[in-house]
Order: structure tokens, then sequence, then C-alpha cells
């Protein structure tokens, strides 16, 4: 009797043994596969030779400093919308004033009136590169021919002054003619006679008087 127990409790324990191994196995093999699908669920980093940096890290300059992402091109309808804007700006800012170089004529069919830039008479405007007390006067001699009228000389001035004889604007068949920019500005290397037959104005003719000037007819 005492064999048998001895031979069964044996038996027990070498089967215990056997099955303990199979158990510690199938924990394993657990814990590998559990390790593998976390290894795959991860996006695998690439090494970069260029920066020595993994994929999925920002990317830095040499010296360590984060790289500044380059922002998209300019938009370019918005330019073009920016150059239109500034065109019609530079247009606003010229608008209704008529420019004649020395000698040059032209017809302006909106007041049926030939204009005609003569000459400069005189520009005893400061020269630009030089300070004076005084800034000095420019006078161009300008010619108006009506569709209906005689040739008429006007003597346009920067300034209006009646006791010296200055006028900036006078009027011509119902119509104010005034000097609005002389061209270009003296300096102290090219006075009056060194500028004579370059010379540019601007002027501007407006419908009625501005009470500046005097009466032509």
């Amino acid at each position: 009797m005492i064999h048998r127990l001895i031979l069964t409790s044996f038996g027990i324990l070498t089967l215990a043994t056997c099955q303990n191994p199979k158990v510690s196995q199938s924990t394993t093999e657990q814990e590998s596969v559990k390790t593998e699908t976390s290894v795959n669920s991860t996006e695998p980093k690439v090494l970069d030779v260029t920066t020595n940096q993994t994929s999925g890290e920002p990317k830095s300059k040499a010296n360590g400093e984060p790289e500044m992402s380059v922002g998209l091109p300019p938009d370019k309808e918005a330019v073009e919308t920016a150059k239109k804007e500034q065109q019609n700006s530079t247009m606003k800012n010229t608008a209704g004033i008529i420019y004649l170089k020395e000698g040059e004529n032209k017809f302006l069919k909106e007041y049926e009136m030939n204009v005609t830039f003569k000459k400069m008479t005189e520009d005893s405007r400061c020269p630009k590169d030089v300070n004076c007390i005084w800034a000095g006067v420019a006078t161009a001699e300008v010619e108006l021919i009506g569709v209906y009228t005689r040739p008429v000389i006007l003597k346009l001035s920067t300034l209006s002054d009646a006791k010296k004889g200055y006028s900036k604007s006078q009027e011509f068949n119902g119509h104010t003619v005034s000097l609005v920019e002389v061209s270009p500005e003296t300096t102290s290397a090219k006075g009056f006679k060194a500028l004579q037959g370059s010379y540019r104005i601007g002027l501007k003719v407006s419908k009625g008087s501005d009470g500046g000037g005097t009466t032509t007819k």
C-alpha cells in the first residue's frame, strides 16, 4: 500500500514537471508576439545621412537650430492687382495735367484749343543742391489758339506776384490755364542757360475762372 502511494506521488510530480516547460514556452511565445506587434505598429525611422537625423524628427540645421519653413510663392493675381493699383494711383496724381516739351504743341479737343510751349523766358529758381533765401521763379511762354480765335501768348510762372508781374494762372476762352510743373530743376552746375531747350512743363486746364489770373480773349 505504501509503495503504491509513493509510486503515485512520484508519477504526479513527474507529470507536473513535464507540463511546466510547456506553460513557460507558451508564455514566452505570447510575449514575443506582443513585442512584434508593438514594433510593427510603429513607423520605421530612417537615418538621413545629410542631417544625421532619423525620419519623424523635426529637421534642424547643422548648428542645432530649427530649420525655417519656406513660405508659399506670392499669388500672381495679388501681384497684378498691386501693380494695377500703383498705376491707377500714378494716373490719379497726373490726371488733367498736359505735359509739353519745349517747342512742342498739342491740340486739346476737350477744350477746343491748341497749346504750344514756346520757350522758358527765365528760371531763377534756387538750384536743388544750394541753400537759398528766396525760392526764385520760372516763367514759361505759352501760345494758345482757339478754334475761332487768334493766337495769344501767355506768360505763366511758378508763382503769382502781381507787383512783379508774375501770374501762375490766366484765362483763355472761358478756361483757366495754370502752370503746375517745370522740370528739370536747376543745379549749381547747370543753370538756366544750360537747360534751355530741354525744359518740360505741366499745364492744367479747367473750365471757368479760379480768380487767380487775368482774362485773355
